[in-house]
């Protein structure tokens, strides 16, 4: 920072550049290197094609993971970037008969969400939405719990709840498990965030739905991030 600001030592400058260049260059050839060889450690071109690999899949069966395996994964989502270590977030697993009660809470608002808009949901549609919580034998639901900070806005905190369901997700993968993020219309009314204890600043930020799935993985295709990224020196 004092090279770029110090204008009148030119020369100084210039080498300092060019010094990025020849720094920022080596690392290219390194990351290359290092993926293009059959014998990198499982730091880097294993890792990134498993990171890769991840698909959403639904309609999820058992085996399910175990408490164990869910603390695990739940131990990993609680590393994601938090400023000032606020853990603006909470956990709720929901599984068994629970699933039931979840999705008596989802037609509550769905039927409250239909009145507010003069509608009435039909018969097929209140099955529909009970049984939403059926497509996985696990719901791992990630809630915010913002907290006051004059250092940390409350988009700050959500994107860190987006972090932990990012490792969660992840850290399921890397025990077998299949996922799959659910959201919806219905995940911020009233009965929902109710029935999970949140408050109306808080949100309910991922159903994460877990458990074997009875296809493999379809083969993601290789994604052009040239218009996705930008480099500036």
């Amino acid at each position: 920072m004092d090279a770029l600001n110090d204008r009148k030592d030119s020369n100084f400058v210039d080498k300092n550049y060019e010094d990025k260049n020849h720094k920022d260059r080596d690392n290219k050839e390194s990351i290359t290197e290092n993926l293009e060889n059959d014998n990198v450690a499982w730091t880097s071109k294993p890792l990134i094609n498993w990171i890769n690999s991840r698909r959403s899949m639904g309609n999820l069966d058992t085996p399910a993971p175990t408490r164990t395996q869910i603390e695990a994964a739940i131990e990993c989502a609680a590393t994601a970037p938090d400023h000032k270590k606020l853990r603006p977030w909470r956990f709720i697993v929901t599984e068994g008969d629970a699933r039931h009660e979840l999705g008596r809470a989802l037609v509550d608002a769905a039927q409250a969400k239909a009145v507010q808009e003069g509608e009435a949901l039909s018969e097929k549609t209140i099955k529909k939405t009970h049984t939403m919580p059926l497509r996985a034998p696990v719901i791992i639901t990630v809630v915010t719990q913002m907290q006051e900070h004059k250092k940390v806005p409350p988009f700050e905190q959500m994107l860190s709840a987006g972090a932990a369901v990012q490792n969660l997700i992840l850290a399921l993968k890397a025990q077998g498990f299949s996922t799959v993020w659910r959201t919806g219309l219905l995940c911020n009314e009233p009965a929902v965030k109710a029935y999970f204890g949140v408050g109306p600043d808080d949100y309910v930020t991922a159903f994460v739905y877990t458990g074997t799935s009875p296809k493999d993985e379809p083969t993601r295709k290789p994604i052009d991030i040239e218009s996705l990224v930008r480099f500036e020196q």
